[in-house]
């Protein structure tokens, strides 16, 4: 494809949408980003693989934006495969059409684009994107999303000298390709080989900074099967918010982020000027993998002294209080002018329970990965395309049940129905001895509670009701529950998957088809005009070409 043919192509797909933009999102802002998908040669751990690369960048090209932005994004698949990118923690108002996971939108076709319509509607904080087809995951496509509060709106902390956006996690030196194999031979996949800080392996990435100056880093686990531990040698950390959520303003010497997390720190570089190691360590894991990069103050001779700060291994109960150390900034704002604390979530009456547990069953000589015994399997047509257009034998609702029935594991296209505006209790329940980290798409939730041993209704006496954070990627300790209270305030179909990636690419996920009984774009924003087509959809018309 020429350039040319490039920007014509953008120029009329946004023609195409804009009418609907408009009338959708009113007169916010708008951000237009054109990004092409390739395959490229990457080294992130000294061997060649194939990586997925955006505009010829990995990681991809970072987002940032302000609260209530219209983000405009054309996505040109050059690779030889069908593809996706979805926006972990972007909640999608109104519109999970654009969410990205194959429940809610199409592929893109090779050789073919798709221009994603993006509103960060009343969000702050930060989050990711990243390529949610097949294992492309593993091969790179994933990207920072940084979402400024307005200008009017107060921050609780002052403007930090600098930002340096940090994505670290887990890597393998096989191909997507060939861990994607291992698993589709129902088999788990190895350890891992080692970590990345943003592509780069150890000593790969520098970030400059002036003695007596403050930094905001904004830390994201996009790592495929591990929790990770994140210090910075001789400094303290002042956590001060969690996936949007301004937080109270507690110090640490090192941070456990779990798969899929995201995480904003204040450092003060109030240390003597040289060198110090960043470092990544695996948590909970037998071996203990390293990734370092430098904090390099101005005027520094370039030298780092002493070993590089130890972190926890295998420590569950430091980890535990530590989220349980996260607390709400009450007097804060969020992205209204109004305090976080002023939405008295613990005073509201919960409608119903869902408890969710995992489990690691073999079904049919494979391994396979469970919740309430169900093994998630994607139908041939998204559900959201399939449920917009009445279209039998795609799913059925109910298909996973509110609570584990320990029942022998099954194969389904598990979808559970809910109720706009109901209050929720939801309670994941691992009886796994190793972590669990899960994320719900489209929505917030409060962690009221985490606990070890089995969750009964006594354990609500522990629930903080007060001050818990909000956030939309939560950790589950082994034998252990965590609570949930989570307001079903967004109509439309929602994933709700484990964050291991393996895991979820053998079923442990589902589908939250949130169900308003009023047809109303106050509630639920239209199908877009330029929606894709395929499966049993691919015949209902040429509405959208």
């Amino acid at each position: 494809m020429g350039k040319e043919w490039r920007s014509w192509s953008s120029l009329m797909a946004v023609a195409m949408i804009f009418l609907h933009v408009n009338l959708v999102n009113g007169d916010d802002p708008y951000r237009f980003y054109t990004w092409n998908v390739t395959y490229g040669d990457i080294y992130p751990l000294g061997v060649k693989q194939q990586g997925i690369l955006i505009n010829r960048q990995f990681p991809g090209p970072p987002i940032q934006c302000v609260t209530n932005d219209n983000l405009i994004i054309n996505v040109f698949n050059s690779l030889d495969e069908p593809f996706l990118i979805s926006w972990n923690g972007v909640e999608q108002r109104r519109n999970s059409w654009q969410d990205g996971v194959y429940g809610t939108t199409c592929p893109i076709p090779p050789g073919k684009n798709f221009t994603y319509v993006l509103q960060v509607k009343d969000q702050i904080g930060s989050f990711y994107y990243f390529p949610s087809l097949a294992f492309h995951k593993a091969a790179g496509g994933f990207g920072s999303i940084n979402i400024a509060s307005r200008p009017r709106i107060p921050v609780p902390f002052p403007p930090p000298a600098g930002e340096f956006s940090i994505l670290t996690g887990d890597w393998f030196k096989q191909n997507h390709t060939d861990l994607k194999a291992i698993l589709d031979g129902g088999h788990d996949l190895p350890f891992s080989d080692g970590l990345l800080i943003n592509g780069r392996g150890s000593n790969g990435y520098t970030f400059p900074v002036d003695q007596g100056k403050t930094y905001r880093f904004r830390i994201s686990n996009v790592g495929l099967t591990t929790s990770v531990n994140f210090r910075i040698q001789g400094h303290k950390m002042m956590v001060v918010e969690v996936e949007g959520t301004h937080t109270v303003q507690n110090t640490y010497d090192s941070l456990d982020i779990h798969l899929g997390q995201s995480y904003s720190v204040l450092l003060t570089a109030d240390q003597p000027v040289q060198d110090y190691y960043i470092v990544v360590s695996t948590r909970f894991t037998s071996q203990v993998l390293n990734v370092m990069s430098t904090l390099r103050y101005s005027n520094s001779a370039g030298t780092v002294s002493g070993p590089p700060p130890g972190g926890p291994t295998i420590e569950i109960d430091w980890s535990l209080n530590q989220a349980r150390s996260l607390r709400r900034n009450l007097s804060a704002s969020g992205p209204r002018p109004n305090p976080q604390g002023s939405y008295h979530y613990g005073l509201i009456n919960t409608t119903r329970t869902i408890r969710l547990a995992n489990s690691a069953p073999i079904i049919n000589g494979k391994q396979r990965y469970a919740i309430n015994s169900v093994s998630f399997i994607p139908a041939d047509t998204p559900l959201k395309l399939a449920d917009h257009f009445n279209i039998p034998g795609v799913f059925t609702l109910g298909s996973i049940p509110d609570s584990p029935t320990g029942s022998g594991a099954y194969l389904q296209t598990s979808v559970m129905a809910a109720d706009f505006r109901a209050y929720t209790e939801v309670i994941f329940e691992n009886i796994e001895d190793n972590v669990q980290s899960y994320h719900i798409d489209g929505h917030h939730f409060f962690v009221v509670g985490m606990g070890g041993g089995e969750w009964t209704p006594a354990s609500r006496l522990t629930y903080n009701l007060r001050d818990t954070i909000s956030r939309s990627t939560v950790q589950v300790y082994p034998k252990s529950w965590t609570a949930l209270y989570m307001p079903l305030d967004n109509v439309g179909m929602w994933n709700i998957r484990s964050q291991n990636w393996a895991r979820q690419y053998l079923g442990q996920q589902f589908y939250l088809r949130v169900y308003s009984r009023v047809n109303s774009w106050r509630d639920e924003y239209p199908i877009p005009s330029n929606a894709l087509l395929c499966g049993k959809a691919s015949t209902r018309g040429a509405l959208h070409q």
